[in-house]
């Protein structure tokens, strides 16, 4: 069975948009952008009383070592990784807070 590579620019056009609103910037057009962005909305959700936000840090957590890592096959790992724990919850998190704010 082949694993299908993701990409970090995979991650930002999945979820940058999402992730950019709760952290109230511009969307992300790059890994340490986003990597950031993750961090604010995570506290954002966390201030907000939104559950879920642990997973935002984690995810941070897992595409800095990516960014950092010289070997190809960890770098794919924890961008898996990262994804793995964002697809589920991104889209649903924005959407609570959105109503939460009011858009």
């Amino acid at each position: 069975m082949a694993i299908t590579v993701i990409t970090a620019e995979d991650l930002i056009r999945r979820y940058a948009d999402d992730i950019a609103y709760v952290a109230e910037e511009t969307p992300a057009a790059d890994l340490d952008a986003f990597i950031s962005q993750l961090d604010a909305a995570a506290s954002n959700y966390d201030r907000a009383g939104i559950n879920g936000h642990e997973d935002l840090e984690t995810a941070a957590i897992h595409l800095d070592e990516a960014r950092n890592s010289i070997d190809e096959t960890a770098r794919n790992v924890f961008l898996r990784r990262a994804d793995q724990l964002l697809s589920p919850i991104v889209w649903d998190m924005a959407q609570e807070y959105r109503e939460m704010v009011g858009d």
